[in-house]
């Protein structure tokens, strides 16, 4: 089968990492072989879903994706406090709900639940909010670990809890966004995104496909902000008491 050749590529992967003394070499394997796996279930699964569509099968793979990836930015951040995962989930889930509503309602005007349009298209949305979130939380995690002898010298001279992270959390949410931005910048230029390559290569008109990616990559913008800027800005605030002047900062560990 041709499309096995492609694991040769590895093997350029492997060597580079041997010369370098990068012990992932197994690490890359297993990730190879889980992804092979996964993608395979999801293409007999999708193959499943298009031959049968059902609004009930749709709205089951759509929340399985969702609750997927809140669980791995909950893995990924296991040291906040339950009230802050209530509002990563809440943030992820409000932001990218409502966006791909609009896109496909409003914007490609076909119904919310066609898996044709609904799955694919969602699972970038998610996705990249998946990305920006956890990007976001720990960049938050780290800066407010390096200063913490300023936020306690800051409360001792009367300073509230509000104003002493409000600037950790915008400084934050600026990082998560940056490599959504970039890409943005770069796109069609430097390089030509997987959603225009894959609809071109499926034989639409490039133009067609220019004006889908378009759409797609800000809503992917729109999502990653929305669901960044809840989980950090609503999240920091379960850090502290209203009535008191105490932080408690999340202990940064190291990610599973």
């Amino acid at each position: 089968m041709q499309f096995s050749l492609i694991y040769v590529l590895l093997i350029i992967v492997i060597a580079v990492m041997k010369a370098f003394r990068i012990d992932k070499a197994k690490v890359l394997l297993v990730a190879s072989i889980k992804m092979t796996v996964q993608l395979i279930l999801a293409g007999i699964l999708l193959t499943y879903i298009f031959q049968y569509p059902h609004p009930a099968f749709t709205v089951l793979y759509l929340l399985a994706m969702l609750g997927f990836a809140i669980y791995t930015v909950w893995k990924r951040n296991p040291n906040l406090n339950r009230r802050f995962h209530l509002v990563i989930a809440a943030s992820m889930s409000v932001s990218s709900i409502f966006i791909i509503v609009f896109f496909i309602a409003l914007v490609v005007r076909e119904n919310v639940l066609n898996p044709q349009y609904a799955i694919p298209l969602y699972g970038m949305v998610v996705g990249n909010s998946m990305t920006g979130v956890t990007l976001g939380l720990k960049t938050f995690q780290d800066v407010t670990a390096g200063q913490t002898k300023r936020i306690n010298a800051l409360l001792c001279f009367g300073a509230g809890p509000r104003e002493i992270l409000f600037p950790f959390v915008k400084q934050s949410l600026e990082t998560a966004m940056v490599p959504t931005i970039n890409s943005m910048i770069g796109m069609g230029i430097v390089f030509l995104p997987g959603m225009m390559t894959g609809q071109i290569l499926a034989g639409a008109l490039p133009m067609t496909a220019i004006f889908y990616q378009i759409a797609i990559m800000i809503a992917i913008t729109t999502v990653v902000t929305c669901a960044c800027f809840g989980s950090l800005y609503f999240g920091f605030q379960t850090l502290f008491d209203k009535d008191t002047q105490i932080i408690r900062l999340p202990s940064v560990e190291a990610e599973s």
